[in-house]
């Protein structure tokens, strides 16, 4: 099996400020997320010359491959277009990654784009389930993750005052970086107070439909010093995958495709859940993120609660989670959602990220999922060091 593991190193990466963009275009987004990208190579980089190939991920956005090529100033190249649900922009690294694992090319761009607020039947017209079965008829987001959170409270006595904390801690995180969308404070009350979406999450519970680009670019690690005397290499990546029919599913307490693709992660870096200093993990919603912290290994099953009560995902807590304010306050951008967790890992790891600085940061991991419950689920572990 071709591994990642110290084959693969980031040199270069940047974002744009998430929100609603009414003034940019997809293409302005795109251009400004790559321009910041190239700014961040320390040692310059001439894209025109060295970039060999690049992966476009969006779910909304253009179809072909020219439509990054021909902004970007880069056509002639190998452009491939992905798309893989909420999990696009993990999916769109993983495959640039494993492209220079393979010795395919020697440096390669992954961006991920998404303009959400412009379409005028909303992202709840676009995004909405498409009825094939009789169970699929009324289920939505909010609803389809609800099951899970509703489910780990009846079986674990998880309350609702757990899921506010997660959204408290992530708006705090959120007011400490220049690239949210939310940049506000809340409270438990008021987020229990929000008005009702799907049971159990208020308003205050789900993220806000958000516009976003980020851009990566990966080279060979043996080439990485050629561009920065600080490189980040990926040293694990995994992708899990559950059925599309709600159903079918063997547990509404986990989520399986997580669990697949962080044991693969791990087991590809050689690491442990134990080793790892900070995640960036899919906040989609509050409930979402506390199951991620079992499914991912850092807490026991049903101790999801408990981790957070006792602090431990805050900046400065034993494992921060979401140092960036997460979907929740970040946003999310759903083709540039894992691009952009990516990004923050790169700033981490570099020692880069502010005021919302996770310190001693050494080995980070980056957690996309995608489809209703989820349906996909991608994994990336990333480190300042080789392994």
């Amino acid at each position: 099996m071709t591994t990642i593991r110290n084959k693969v190193a980031v040199v270069g990466a940047g974002m744009i400020k998430f929100g609603e963009l009414y003034d940019k275009s997809f293409e302005d987004m795109m251009s400004e997320a790559y321009m910041s990208c190239l700014k961040s190579v320390d040692k310059g980089i001439d894209p025109r010359k060295e970039i060999q190939a690049a992966w476009y991920g969006t779910i909304y956005g253009p179809r072909t491959g020219s439509a990054l090529a021909e902004p970007l100033g880069l056509l002639g190249i190998p452009v491939t277009r992905i798309e893989n649900a909420c999990a696009t922009g993990s999916d769109t690294f993983r495959n640039a990654c494993f492209a220079v694992a393979a010795g395919v090319y020697d440096v390669a761009l992954a961006v991920g784009c998404e303009k959400m607020n412009d379409n005028p039947g909303g992202l709840i017209e676009v995004a909405k389930q498409r009825p094939q079965l009789f169970w699929q008829y009324a289920i939505t987001m909010p609803s389809a993750f609800g099951l899970y959170a509703s489910r780990h409270m009846h079986e674990f006595g998880t309350k609702r005052e757990h899921f506010a904390k997660i959204a408290v801690k992530n708006h705090h995180h959120g007011t400490l970086n220049p690239y949210s969308h939310f940049k506000f404070e809340v409270t438990v009350e008021q987020v229990l107070k929000a008005p009702l979406v799907a049971w159990p999450f208020g308003l205050l519970d789900c993220c806000p439909v958000t516009d976003g680009a980020a851009a990566l670019i990966i080279c060979r690690t043996d080439s990485a010093k050629k561009y920065t005397d600080s490189p980040v290499y990926v040293q694990g990546s995994g992708f899990g995958t559950n059925p599309a029919n709600i159903n079918m599913r063997e547990s509404f307490t986990t989520m399986a495709p997580t669990v697949e693709a962080s044991q693969q992660a791990y087991k590809m870096a050689g690491l442990g859940p134990e080793d790892i200093n900070f995640a960036e993990v899919h906040d989609c919603f509050t409930g979402t993120e506390l199951i991620a912290y079992e499914d991912l290994g850092f807490c026991k099953k049903g101790e999801g609660g408990k981790f957070i009560d006792e602090g431990n995902p805050y900046i400065g807590g034993s494992k921060p989670i979401n140092p960036s304010g997460g979907l929740k306050s970040h946003g999310h951008p759903v083709g540039a959602t894992g691009a952009a967790q990516l990004v923050e890992l790169f700033l981490q790891l570099r020692n880069e990220a502010g005021s919302r600085q996770v310190q001693g940061a050494e080995i980070g991991l980056q957690h996309n999922i995608g489809g209703s419950g989820p349906q996909v689920s991608c994994v990336h572990i990333l480190t300042n060091k080789l392994l």
